[in-house]
């Protein structure tokens, strides 16, 4: 994965359905600090602001993160951790 852009690129290890349509890779654009203040006002557990929060930097719904597998999941948790660097 590049991270010399503004987002990146991350590859689902199966497509997953989002509103109809099959989708084998989900952008994630590069966090804010208003992303990281947006999800830390969320109610819940610390995975429920995480998932919110990859949620708005992939522009869909946290519903639909939660459909992940496990190990897509661990992808854009990878994503996220790589832009901090």
């Amino acid at each position: 994965m590049d991270y010399t852009t503004e987002y990146v690129d991350v590859t689902l290890s199966r497509p997953i359905d989002l509103d109809g349509t099959q989708v084998s890779s989900l952008r994630m654009r590069e966090p804010t600090v208003h992303d990281q203040i947006a999800c830390q006002s969320v109610k819940g557990s610390t995975a429920q602001q995480e998932v919110t929060l990859f949620a708005n930097l992939c522009g869909i719904a946290p519903d639909n993160i939660q459909k992940l597998r496990l190990r897509d999941y661990r992808k854009l948790q990878d994503a996220y951790s790589n832009f901090l660097e």
